[in-house]
């Protein structure tokens, strides 16, 4: 997939199901024709990526059933193949963004656009729900029309330290903008870089970006602490 040199990574949701537009499925049964992946979104284009046939089992919070989110983990942009099922939507081609807030079915997208002179859409639905979001896929129709309108502001981040540091190190495995807390973010940054770490290195590595700005530092209810990349959307973020 070829990107733009300033194209950025404003938002990405794991575990998203992707179905045609205008089609009424029971959406917690079986997939059929549906896909399942990750939808981002740059300041250029929404892309739904299903390449990564990564499948993950959540425990949930509550019931005897667990949950199987299947989604691909994008660093960067770089690395999704203009192939397959997946789907590369440029914003200026949009015609309605729509977002659904879910009261009888989970929180949705639904998009349509014009390609090659015809009028396509798809339904773009949310898995991960929860309490402590904030912000549901429904959230991204106001965010993509004012992209296209040309009046969303995009701050861009700052420079993101190099991998011969810990911090960038750190920036490379929060690339998908994904919350982690840290004893994960150990355990990602070993495996990739094959390195062992000092927690308390680690924890002032995290501190230092989310007071660069580079990082946001989130505390949930239960007290935990957690970090993601910050979004250059502020206060929109997604």
């Amino acid at each position: 997939m070829q990107s733009n040199a300033d194209e950025i990574m404003l938002a990405q949701e794991q575990g998203v199901r992707m179905r045609q537009s205008g089609v009424r499925k029971e959406l917690e049964g079986g997939l059929g024709g549906e896909l399942e992946g990750t939808l981002l979104l740059t300041n250029r284009r929404l892309i739904f990526d299903c390449s990564g046939a990564k499948d993950e089992k959540l425990k949930p919070a509550a019931g005897p059933f667990a949950m199987h989110v299947v989604y691909s983990d994008v660093k960067d942009l770089e690395s999704i193949p203009a192939s397959g099922d997946n789907l590369f939507i440029e914003l200026q081609s949009i015609t309605s963004a729509e977002g659904h807030a879910g009261h009888l079915e989970r929180p949705s997208l639904e998009i349509k656009w014009r390609e090659s002179g015809k009028e396509r859409g798809r339904v773009f639905v949310e898995r991960l729900s929860g309490r402590s979001r904030h912000r549901n896929l429904n959230d991204w129709a106001g965010v993509i029309s004012r992209l296209k309108a040309g009046e969303q502001k995009v701050t861009p981040l700052p420079r993101i330290p190099g991998t011969d540091k810990l911090e960038g190190k750190i920036m490379v495995v929060s690339a998908d903008m994904q919350r982690r807390g840290l004893f994960e973010i150990e355990e990602e940054v070993e495996e990739q870089f094959k390195t062992k770490l000092d927690p308390d290195d680690l924890e002032a590595a995290c501190d230092r970006l989310a007071g660069s700005g580079l990082l946001q530092k989130i505390s949930d209810p239960s007290g935990d602490i957690y970090y993601r990349k910050r979004s250059p959307l502020g206060d929109d973020v997604l």
